[in-house]
């Protein structure tokens, strides 16, 4: 072919060769410019089906002229051959440029948005690509990109060439609903974009398999490993935004691509962090730790004032756009301890810490505080506040104001006059919030107990406290996470203060985050509950409770790498907390990765050696390592430190049991189940009789523990508790995973 001319074009090259035929370049004669010609191949022109599908693609594409489209000039045919004329686009596809390795995140997404761009403007026209693949994205040499190949576009409703329960399309970038041969519309071309997405910055696609039908099998079924997982250096709402491009069902995706585009522009500063050679340095951005203000208030009892109001600080600090800010359980692990100020910044990896004091003397209040540099222990700012109670919230706002000018950090909004918006203007129910919430922080049965009496009292004294009916939920759901009381009575309290929440501040971070803990610990509605923890988070993305939930949801419904990415976002946004570092080892733990999960919770013991539940995970992990006198050893420090949780003593008992003392772990098991006083989940005696090997009491228990919706029943059976692997086989087993709804 090269050297002839057909009709008015000249052939000058081979440009490639594919399954319906074959593309050379050529000389456009009458207008002096090059083109490319795409020929149907000779052994399709006697199928009509093909024939209609190539005069399609020209059809498809001649009616769209954007940009980011190869353009298609005519269709002609002649001899005997079908050929469409379309411009001419020097460079490579994309495809090529995957196979020299993943490109930086910058690069990705302007590429999604010029991908995104061109397939908006078809779906405009009421065109649906259906083979949106990095083959047929065209990429010049100053990259801009172009759409090719409109073969198996579907031209409006009604006008897809192919019949329907006909599968058609590349597998690895087809929709679930395309390889289910279901109903195509243009978010089948926003689920392709998003593997592609995924496909440039990690170099892999996100679903695969040894052979086609494995490949249409994950897309249907498997959950996707997470980007920001495989490479780290990926700004984590990446994530987010392939959730929705990959979301299994049409309607949990974007709903057009205007939409996806937005969310892309969002992360496209944070994506040029990456480069296809590794992270670039990021710009550095300012980071603070509030440490608790001390109380110098003559009755002790102040202390949760002075606490509040440091937690106060953290919140309304939080709301800067540039600023980072150390979430409070890391800020606090330094209370009342004498640490060096540059060791806390070392540990908090923070630049500037604000410290401080409250005295209370009746209605007096005198607030000191003081903005130090962590390098040279000079104080950048430091003033003293003394005002009359009443003026508790301009007292905050006023610090927190100051804070802004000596780091010289941008509002959110440039119409913000407040930083502190109280969420009660009633003072004693202010006061009743923070002791409940220092309750809380406590993290014990009596402290439980006290957090609820004192929100219940703040909230009859102002029902409109969005903020303490949310707290109340947390409350109800720690007092049934940590087995004080039965599920059956916290959770639809819990709901209920959530929901009550909601009402009255539907953009209220904490709110959507309890319901969703809610909706995932009680309800087992998977997909309401993520897009609840979705909804907290992007109302406020350094809440770190947020982002642990969320993590423990995905882990729960089987995502790991998913659930990984969630919880080491909640540790960046609180470093030292030891049970988000406690549960980056659970979740190595649930992946069999038991030296690693090993390594984690040792490092958790660096920062306190006295946190039970990592105690209670190290003893798992040597159980299933068959070190039995560890084991047994953890568990007994576990229960020492847990003042005697039913939950650490069947651990231990189950530890004996595996080690061959029955004797002990009887008596043990014998005692749980005598105990009338408290609360014994049923899950702690299922695990102590599957040490036993009595596997039909095991799951005798682990039927009522579904039955009252334990949480640690829930987490540990729906992921395959290493612990009951050996009744993985037992159809009784396998009926009780059927009962909580897993998503597939």
């Amino acid at each position: 072919m090269i050297g002839r001319t057909i009709s008015h074009y000249k052939i000058t090259d081979k440009l490639g060769q594919g399954g319906m035929g074959v593309v050379y370049k050529a000389e456009d004669t009458k207008l002096k410019r090059p083109v490319a010609l795409k020929f149907l191949s000779p052994h399709m022109l006697q199928n009509a089906a093909e024939r209609e599908r190539f005069y399609q693609e020209a059809q498809a594409a001649a009616a769209l002229d954007h940009p980011n489209i190869c353009a298609v000039y005519e269709i002609d045919e002649f001899e005997g051959q079908i050929f469409i004329a379309m411009a001419f686009v020097p460079g490579s596809t994309l495809k090529d440029k995957i196979e020299s390795g993943p490109l930086g995140a910058s690069d990705a997404i302007d590429i999604a948005l010029q991908i995104g761009s061109g397939l908006q403007a078809a779906h405009e026209q009421g065109i649906v690509h259906r083979d949106i693949k990095p083959e047929n994205v065209l990429l010049t040499p100053k990259g801009q990109a172009k759409i090719m190949d409109f073969g198996l576009a579907k031209l409006g409703k009604g006008s897809a060439l192919t019949k329907s329960g006909t599968t058609l399309g590349t597998a690895a970038y087809m929709s679930p609903e395309q390889v289910r041969s279901g109903a195509i519309d243009h978010r089948t071309d926003i689920w392709s974009l998003g593997v592609v997405l995924y496909e440039m910055i990690i170099g892999e696609r996100p679903f695969g398999g040894d052979h086609e039908a494995a490949v249409m099998y994950a897309i249907v079924n498997d959950p996707w490993p997470s980007a920001v997982f495989r490479r780290s250096e990926a700004p984590v709402s990446l994530d987010s935004v392939l959730e929705k491009c990959l979301a299994k069902t049409p309607d949990e995706r974007y709903g057009d691509v205007d939409e996806t585009l937005a969310d892309l522009r969002e992360i496209a500063g944070a994506s040029a962090q990456l480069s296809a050679g590794g992270a670039q340095p990021a710009p550095e951005v300012p980071a603070l730790a509030v440490l608790p203000f001390v109380n110098m208030s003559a009755d002790p009892e102040n202390e949760y004032f002075s606490d509040g109001l440091s937690e106060d600080l953290i919140t309304a600090l939080s709301k800067l756009e540039g600023l980072r800010v150390v979430s409070r359980t890391s800020a606090f692990s330094f209370k009342g301890k004498d640490t060096d100020i540059r060791r806390i910044g070392e540990q908090l990896n923070v630049r500037t810490v604000l410290e401080g004091s409250v005295r209370r003397a009746g209605n007096r209040l005198r607030v000191t505080a003081q903005l130090i540099n962590v390098a040279d222990g000079f104080h950048l700012w430091s003033e003293r506040y003394d005002r009359e109670m009443s003026d508790v919230f301009a007292v905050q706002d006023e610090i927190a104001q100051r804070i802004v000018t000596a780091l010289k950090v941008k509002l959110i909004s440039r119409d913000v006059e407040r930083l502190v918006e109280p969420a009660t203007e009633n003072l004693e129910a202010y006061h009743l919030y923070l002791q409940g919430r220092y309750q809380w922080n406590k993290r014990t049965q009596e402290g439980f107990a006290k957090a609820v009496a004192f929100l219940r009292q703040a909230i009859t004294v102002d029902p409109g406290y969005a903020l303490a009916h949310a707290a109340l939920a947390d409350v109800h759901i720690l007092q049934g996470v940590y087995g004080h009381r039965s599920p059956h009575e916290v959770f639809p309290a819990a709901r209920a203060a959530a929901q009550e929440a909601l009402r009255l501040n539907d953009k209220l971070a904490e709110g959507h985050a309890s319901l969703a803990h809610v909706q995932f610990l009680y309800d087992w509605k998977w997909t309401e509950s993520e897009k609840g923890f979705r909804r907290a988070i992007s109302l406020d993305p350094g809440y770190a409770l947020a982002h642990l939930w969320y993590g423990l949801l995905l882990m729960t419904i089987g995502q790991l790498e998913r659930a990984m990415a969630q919880i080491e976002e909640a540790r960046r946004c609180d470093p030292l907390s030891l049970i988000i570092n406690t549960d980056i080892g659970l979740i190595h733990y649930h992946a069999r990765r038991y030296d690693a999960a090993l390594e984690q919770y040792q490092r958790t013991l660096e920062i306190d050696e006295n946190f039970f539940v990592t105690h209670y995970g190290i003893a798992m992990i040597h159980q299933q390592l068959g070190r039995h006198d560890l084991a047994i050893r953890a568990a007994e420090r576990s229960l020492a430190l847990s003042h005697g949780s039913n939950l650490v003593k069947a651990m231990l008992a189950r530890s004996h049991a595996l080690a061959g003392d029955r004797d002990t772990a009887m008596a043990m098991l014998t005692e749980l189940k005598q105990t009338a006083d408290a609360y014994v989940a049923p899950y702690s005696l299922a695990l102590v009789h599957a040490g036993l090997r009595e596997y039909d009491r095991a799951i005798d228990y682990l039927e009522k523990a579904l039955a009252d919706r334990t949480q640690y029943a829930m987490h540990f059976v729906a992921t395959g508790d290493p612990c009951l692997d050996d009744l993985g086989d037992d159809p009784r087993f396998v009926a009780l995973m059927k009962k909580m709804n897993l998503p597939t």
